[in-house]
């Protein structure tokens, strides 16, 4: 491929290695089914914290972030994170079991992890992950 080809279709290089870390963030595979609701999204929880918060993981958001003017690559690393979500919460309804929705597992598990891994890296640890699904869980 050409430099050319390359700037036509990424404009520059931080817009590549944006597109390149979008990649890199996306799920393999479907969260494992644990059972019930809570170990799965507990289990879920440590796993995307340890991952997103390791330096190849924060290198990954910082790119993704960095060329994406107007936040298509964000929404996309959404996405992600709501379709696994929603995998988690299909298969406890199958089983059941009472679930919040997908933006509130958003709003009180994902969103409070990527605020603390960009700005607040003190306390990122299996223990905050499943404290964040406990609020997430808890009725209002």
């Amino acid at each position: 491929m050409t430099p050319s080809t390359i700037y036509r279709r990424w404009g520059d290089l931080q817009e590549l290695l944006s597109d390149v870390a979008v990649e890199r963030l996306r799920p393999e595979t479907d969260p494992a089914d644990l059972g019930s609701l809570r170990a799965v999204l507990d289990a879920w929880a440590e796993q995307f914290l340890d991952e997103m918060s390791s330096p190849p993981g924060r290198a990954y958001i910082r790119d993704a972030l960095l060329g994406d003017p107007d936040g298509t690559n964000a929404g996309q690393c959404s996405a992600y994170a709501a379709e696994q979500i929603d995998s988690v919460l299909n298969r406890a309804v199958r089983r059941g079991e009472a679930v919040p929705d997908a933006e509130r597992v958003i709003d009180r598990v994902v969103a409070p992890m990527v605020y603390g891994i960009l700005f607040r890296p003190g306390r990122l640890d299996a223990e905050y992950a499943r404290e964040l699904v406990t609020n997430a869980l808890a009725r209002t």
